[in-house]
């Protein structure tokens, strides 16, 4: 069976809420500073930090997903 890249599939992967309403609100309330390295985010536990590694380093489809997600975070709410 074939996973659909997405960011909502990712956020399923990471153990957080997947809806499209989980994912806005999880990157409105977090935010990283520019020299913070996306995998040395203090909001991920080590288990999530290490597929974030996994999927980074594949360099497919997966880490394109990664990218928007290091991306939104970087970008202030309004």
């Amino acid at each position: 069976m074939t996973v659909t890249v997405r960011m909502t599939n990712l956020f399923l992967q990471l153990g957080l809420d997947a809806t499209p309403e989980g994912v806005a609100r999880f990157i409105g309330e977090h935010h990283l500073p520019d020299e913070v390295n996306v995998l040395d985010a203090e909001f991920w536990n080590d288990a999530q930090r290490q597929l974030l590694k996994e999927l980074l380093c594949s360099d497919g489809e997966w880490a394109l997903v990664v990218d928007q997600l290091n991306e939104a975070l970087r970008t202030p709410s309004a």
